[in-house]
């Protein structure tokens, strides 16, 4: 037998995900970026020049300068300082509520696709009552009746995000149930939970981490929306969407770095967390392991 005959054992993680980033510069950019937010929500604190909660009428409103970056609110906090602590908190909001929508939602979505009848018929009809609401408005009923903690905003994020992956796992296992490999893997004495779970449910990862990228920007926008009007995390706790809406009184006198800087946070947040959705699938897609 010629070497060339021999067949290659695929690449390990590492191996495959140097591989992505090198194929792809923007997928190395986001996460590049991405790293970049996750370094200033773990070290920020420490990092921060001033306490973000500690007022001083003498420096209020101050524009941008070497002293305060990005200028200082009608409090004297340091703008800089607010910016950098509030990643780690939106951060933690996006995270905690995608990675509970992307569980309970992919469970129920991938049972409904395998096993059909009454599992589909119930997870569709909670899927469908969900959807029935305007997600932000069903968000803000939750926060509203449960009160505006950040455990609150996480489970109404969450709640809100559900429908997206339990769809999109339904559809993908649903197509893959009666698939060669799936059924060679029953033949083998799998049992139909290990058949879902090892065989079916990788192969319907790709376009979830997607959606994943996706809905962390989008968690990130309702929890700044929530705090926008007033039902988000309290003042004066740090958080880019209630500095927005600080900031949005300031504009008109002037004040522009008041709202500017938060807000470029966010959209830098969201951006990156856009860019992030190829490079994802392109790491866990069993067929660009070879």
């Amino acid at each position: 037998m010629t070497d060339a005959a021999i067949p290659r054992p695929a690449p390990g993680f590492w191996a495959h995900a140097g591989h992505v980033l090198r194929d792809n510069p923007v997928t190395g950019f986001a996460f590049a970026m991405f790293l970049l937010i996750v370094l200033a929500a773990i070290f920020g604190p420490a990092l921060a020049p001033y306490d973000p909660l500690e007022s001083n009428a003498a420096r209020a409103l101050q524009p941008p300068s070497a002293d305060h970056w990005f200028g200082t609110d009608n409090l004297g906090r340091d703008v800089f300082s607010r910016v950098l602590v509030a990643t780690r908190l939106d951060l933690t909001i996006s995270v905690a509520a995608v990675a509970l929508s992307f569980v309970v939602g992919a469970a129920m979505g991938a049972a409904a696709g395998y096993w059909g009848g009454w599992v589909d018929a119930v997870t569709g009809r909670m899927i469908d009552t969900i959807m029935a609401f305007p997600l932000f408005v069903l968000a803000m009923g939750i926060v509203a009746a449960l009160g505006n903690t950040v455990e609150n905003i996480i489970y109404a994020t969450a709640i809100i995000n559900l429908p997206f992956y339990a769809r999109v796992a339904r559809a993908e296992v649903a197509i893959r149930r009666e698939a060669g490999f799936a059924q060679a893997a029953r033949l083998s004495g799998n049992s139909d939970l290990r058949v879902l779970a090892v065989h079916i449910f990788p192969n319907a990862l790709p376009p979830m981490m997607v959606q994943l990228s996706l809905n962390m920007g989008w968690a990130i926008l309702n929890a700044a929306g929530l705090s926008f009007i007033g039902l988000g995390v309290r003042p004066p706790t740090p958080e880019w969407g209630i500095m927005v809406a600080e900031g949005a009184n300031f504009i008109v006198s002037g004040e522009w770095w008041l709202a500017i800087f938060p807000g470029l946070s966010l959209m830098l947040a969201v951006f990156t967390f856009n860019l992030l959705g190829d490079g994802l699938r392109d790491l866990v897609d069993p067929r660009r392991r070879t």
